[in-house]
């Protein structure tokens, strides 16, 4: 239970002290009353029933920051005896020191099944002060401090009255006052545990003694109030409609202090990455769009399970109708908490997850679960399960990958003790053949979830049978009401600084006026999505110079799919729009200027069609999900190859021909002259065997996308296992070193000196004999040798896609430093003994760094991820304009200009449509013909 509430603000379970009040009471006859009460919207207080009776006149106190108090007029707007709960209208005025509608959250309801830790904070009659100064009259002010009453409750006390029974950890020590509690005043301070109210104090038996209180449990609620009162305050307050539809307490055990932590470290993520995109996505400015759903007319399971209703009950449906902002409240009215939601395509379903996730870790409580949005469209449920697929995205995005047990992370255990509430983003992502198996798999689990998906998918998938206690909603379509208002507020002022004569005055007019016309009707079609709302939003109001009444040409635009496919096409292009830089602007505005409008659509059409790529060879729909750090994988084969054997080339080329000016100028006679061509020529032909023999192996090994090498170094302990694999890559070295050696003994011996370039030093005979089982012996024992350092990366307990990068940099590094030591120190030893230790180390240094570049750069260019990245996503692809030199710069800025959106270690386009359109753009630019994606159509929305 929280501690004691204090600072400015709310406390650890949901107590907001600036929203506890002192009511106090004028009657018609008789003396007045005082009690407390809780501030549960901005113009609705709380409190007892038995407090008002009588009452001509209320007056409602709240204690101020600095501990005096801020006085309002109230008026009863609810008052139920048989409850004894009431409702006290107050003014709503931000500007007098109150909170702003935004800052009162709504107020969670649950019921108690077992003894729980509960607290209230109220104003009782033993808390009564003499003030320190005097009135104008020279008399003590006289006032009520504020207690918080902490202690825990069963459901098992009381059972005959109905009343929950409050054990107070501290309670007066004695009665000041016989006849009279001193806990007068407390009544109608609500009791909360675990961020819920779980009732209302109402009464003090003083036969209890001094330490007990009895309060109107919530749950009683629905067996004293009549069904129409129910509804009246679940309008008011948020109450929801039935009693098994109030959360229950205590919730399932929260696993140990170390779990709470993770569970807390990753919603306080989660929170700032989710709040960030709520502002790039400018879901308020002006305001956010009235996105309305409904109770879906088919796809549900029986309203018994639904309910978790028992045997033979038959509770009847629940009305899951509502906005965005109340979506965190209809989705705990659903006891089962499976929450399906069907929208059309750019209906608003992700940004409805979107707020479903913001809201709901706003509120949460300590011991809630965290939500986490999962993309779907990357899960293969024939493959994985649906709890490891969880656990290896939050490993990705998350980096929940440390180990707490053997074989076990964080990722692990936070799913299997129930603490992530899965957001599954997509049902209609998922490739058409596997989403029998999704639904099979979502039926096996016992978690709750919240799902989206497009109705026509859905609806096929569940023809045979609905997904078990599945609640399903559906959103509504936009109106010509709905987006009036709106895009005039998105556009400059009209003349009068108003929102009359703006862009959008002349739409809207035409469409108020002839909705039948074919203009306004393609518009009204299109414009019934908020996606669609946005991009009009984006080309016309944000964007510069374009007029909208161009929607309305049929012309151009025939039918409402024209139409839909011009604001795709047109909304890039807005997006980069080139934005004036003013004296003082900032590197953020100067970075967004330097992205040319044309480049960055080619940029991104090729992230689209790689995506699409990506995917069709693994599900066989378009991934969505841009891991950046595999971009380079769906080139093909043949490029991939020349890449990586030019830079082998490079790798072995460049150091080869450097090492051997210096060796030439001082251990020769012939010149500056001869040094350099013989280092040009010997450069160029170790080099192209170099290349030649990795891009031989890469080709060979490199049938896809190249893996992370999935090993790190350890020098002790290690099991027996490692002899066998140390042996096979020795042989493999010294197979690979021999047939290299004879090659370069070759070229040295006969090509270089045909062409009279031989310098003298290569030790003859002896030299020769002695190279080709030195080099073959040296490459067998640096396999071998790392074979023997590496130890393979529990990747099943999970280890995210950015620190495998980063393992695999160190790795090319390690790998560098050991060829570069067993060759330097090999050949420097031996030729020192011949030639004195000056001239070994000269030569030691010489084909240390040849074999540091040569093989461990070239190495790791080959095989490794990291290799990968560098090699294709940093030099090659930039080099062929395929995508910027500042790929993360620009893919952040995508971000910002909503284009892209983050989620996680990923990037997604902001829609699947746009991703398409971009996809198809691309592909026809490059093959000059129409290369529509197979699931790019989308039917449009129904017109209003």
């Amino acid at each position: 239970m929280s501690s004691a509430v204090g600072g400015g603000g709310v406390g650890p379970d949901g107590l907001d002290r600036r929203r506890v009040v002192q009511v106090v009471t004028t009657c018609v006859a008789g003396p007045g009353r005082r009690g407390s009460g809780y501030q549960v919207t901005g113009k609705l207080v709380l409190t007892a029933r038995h407090v008002l009776c009588d009452a001509s006149s209320v007056q409602v106190r709240f204690l101020t920051e600095d501990g005096g108090i801020r006085e309002v007029c109230g008026k009863p707007v609810l008052a139920d005896s048989a409850s004894d709960i009431a409702l006290i209208g107050i003014a709503d005025d931000p500007s007098a020191g109150g909170l702003s509608a935004d800052e009162v959250s709504p107020v969670r309801f649950a019921r108690v099944t077992r003894t729980v830790d509960c607290e209230a904070l109220g104003f009782p009659r033993f808390r009564l002060r003499a003030g320190t100064e005097s009135s104008d009259r020279g008399e003590l002010v006289w006032y009520r401090d504020s207690h918080h009453a902490r202690g825990d409750t069963s459901p098992l006390s009381y059972m005959r009255t109905g009343r929950l029974e409050v054990t107070l950890k501290s309670a007066p020590e004695y009665d000041p006052e016989r006849g009279r509690s001193p806990w007068e005043g407390m009544s109608g301070s609500p009791v909360w545990s675990g961020g819920c109210v779980i009732g209302v104090i109402s009464e003090h038996h003083r036969p209890d003694g001094l330490g007990t209180l009895a309060a109107i449990p919530v749950e009683r609620w629905f067996k004293d109030l009549t069904p129409a009162r129910i509804k009246e305050l679940g309008e008011l307050v948020g109450l929801p409609g039935h009693a098994d539809q109030l959360e229950r307490l205590p919730r399932p055990s929260p696993g140990a202090p170390e779990l709470r932590e993770a569970a807390e470290l990753l919603a306080s993520r989660l929170a700032g990455q989710w709040e960030k995109e709520w502002r790039r996505r400018k879901v308020h400015d002006p305001y956010p769009l009235p996105v309305r759903f409904r109770n879906a007319d088919t796809g549900f399971d029986h309203w018994a399970s639904i309910r978790d209703a028992p045997p033979g009950a038959d509770p009847g449906p629940l009305s899951l109708t509502g906005r965005l902002n109340e979506i965190v409240k209809v989705y705990r009215s659903v006891p089962s908490r499976r929450l399906v939601v069907l929208g059309a395509a750019g209906s608003g379903k992700t940004i409805l997850t979107l707020r479903f996730v913001r809201d709901w870790l706003r509120d949460r409580a300590s011991d809630d679960r965290v939500p986490v949005i999962f993309s779907l469209g990357s899960w293969d449920p024939t493959t994985i399960s649906l709890r490891d697929w969880m656990r290896r995205q939050l490993v990705r995005d998350h980096g929940l990958a440390t180990l707490i047990a053997p074989g076990g992370n964080w990722a692990d255990t936070l799913v299997d003790t129930g603490w992530i509430l899965p957001v599954l983003d997509g049902f209609d992502e998922i490739a058409s053949g596997l989403r029998h198996a999704a639904l099979k798999e979502l039926d096996r689990t016992t978690t709750s979830f919240l799902l989206t998906s497009r109705p026509g998918e859905y609806a096929e998938a569940v023809a045979d049978r609905p997904l078990p206690k599945a609640a399903i909603i559906e959103l509504d379509d936009l109106t010509l009401e709905d987006i009036a208002p709106y895009l005039p507020r998105t556009s400059s002022p009209g003349p009068d600084r108003g929102l009359h004569k703006t862009v959008w005055e002349p739409v809207l007019d035409e469409l108020r006026a002839h909705p039948r016309r074919l203009g306004a009707a393609n518009a009204a079609t299109v414009l019934t999505t908020p996606l669609m709302v946005a991009m009009a939003r984006t080309i016309y109001s944000d964007a510069r110079g374009r007029d909208p009444r161009e929607l309305l040409d049929t012309a151009t635009f025939a039918t409402p799919e024209a139409l839909q496919k011009h604001l795709l096409a047109a909304f890039t292009p807005a997006a980069y729009e080139p934005v004036p830089a003013d004296s003082d602007s900032g590197t953020d505005r100067c970075r967004r200027r330097r992205w040319n409008p044309d480049r960055a659509q080619h940029w991104l059409g090729y992230l689209a069609a790689h995506l699409d790529q990506l995917g069709r060879v693994r599900t066989g729909v378009p991934e969505r999900d841009l891991a950046w750090w595999q971009l380079g994988t769906t080139m093909r084969r043949s490029p991939r190859v020349l890449v990586i054997g030019f830079l082998a080339v490079l790798a072995l080329g460049v150091t080869t021909a450097v090492g051997n000016v210096p060796a030439n100028l001082i251990a020769t006679s012939h010149g500056l002259g001869f040094a350099l061509v013989r280092g040009l020529v010997v450069g160029l032909l170790h080099g192209l065997v170099n290349g030649l023999l990795f891009g031989f192996v890469y080709g060979f090994v490199s049938r896809g996308a190249v893996e992370p090498s999935h090993v790190r170094i350890q020098v002790f302990g290690r099991t027996g296992e490692w002899r066998a694999k140390v042996a096979l890559r020795f042989k493999l070295g010294l197979m690979g070193g021999v047939s290299l050696a004879l090659v370069v003994l070759f070229l040295d011996r006969v090509v270089v000196e045909s062409l009279g370039l031989g310098d003298g030093l290569d030790g003859g005979l002896v030299g020769g004999l002695l190279f080709v089982p030195g080099l073959g012996l040296g490459a067998g024992l640096v396999l071998g040798l790392m074979a023997w350092l590496e130890v393979p990366i529990d990747t099943e307990s999970g280890v995210s896609s950015s620190e495998l990068l980063s393992q695999d940099r160190r790795n090319v590094v390690f790998y560098m430093l050991v060829w570069g030591l067993v060759f330097g120190l090999g050949a420097g030893f031996a030729q020192g003994t011949v030639d004195g230790p000056a001239w070994g180390s000269l030569v030691g240094l010489g084909f240390g760094l040849e074999a540091a570049f040569g093989g461990g750069l070239a190495y790791g260019l080959s095989f490794t991820t990291w290799g990968q990245w560098v090699a294709l996503v940093r030099i090659w692809l930039p080099l062929t304009g395929q995508l910027p030199w500042r790929l993360i710069a620009f893919l952040d800025d995508a971000c910002e200009r909503n284009v892209l959106r983050q989620a996680g270690a990923v990037y997604q386009f902001r829609h699947a449509q746009l991703q398409d359109h971009l996809t198809q753009v691309f592909l026809t630019g490059r093959d000059g013909r129409d290369r529509r994606p197979v699931d790019s159509a989308e039917s449009m929305p129904r017109s209003t």
